[in-house]
């Protein structure tokens, strides 16, 4: 699947906007701390009518997996692997934190293969509307 440059920004910015706003007074950080910013930007209105599940692989020493399903206005969010997701991101815990922190630009991780987003688009665009 080819993505466009326009698309791998739009997801960079949605995705760590609301991550980096909560983590960039903090001087260590690790990708789960992401995650826990994104529960409180859920936008529940945003998610009505949407199915979809997200599934994080993050490799390094604060790597591991995340996933968050979304149904009907409702989310689920946890470590480890979901099954069958529809869009799966691929990066090191530190590029994560970097993004987080907007240290390194999302689409710049994407085009030099640190950032890899595979799946379907249109749902992977949707999640930075569902946690903007």
């Amino acid at each position: 699947m080819r993505f466009s440059a326009r698309y791998i920004c739009i997801i960079a910015v949605a995705m760590y906007a609301g991550a980096a706003v909560s983590l960039a007074d903090r001087v260590e950080s690790t990708p789960q701390d992401g995650f826990d910013a994104m529960r409180g930007s859920f936008q529940p209105a945003k998610a009505k009518g949407v199915h979809a599940r997200y599934q994080w692989d993050l490799s390094g020493p604060n790597g591991g997996q995340w996933w968050i399903e979304v149904n009907d206005g409702t989310y689920r969010m946890g470590k480890g692997q979901i099954d069958h997701p529809n869009v799966t991101f691929r990066a090191s815990d530190k590029d994560w934190v970097a993004i987080c922190h907007d240290q390194l630009s999302g689409m710049w991780a994407y085009m030099t293969g640190r950032l890899k987003v595979r799946g379907d688009q249109a749902v992977a665009r949707k999640l930075g509307e569902i946690f903007p």
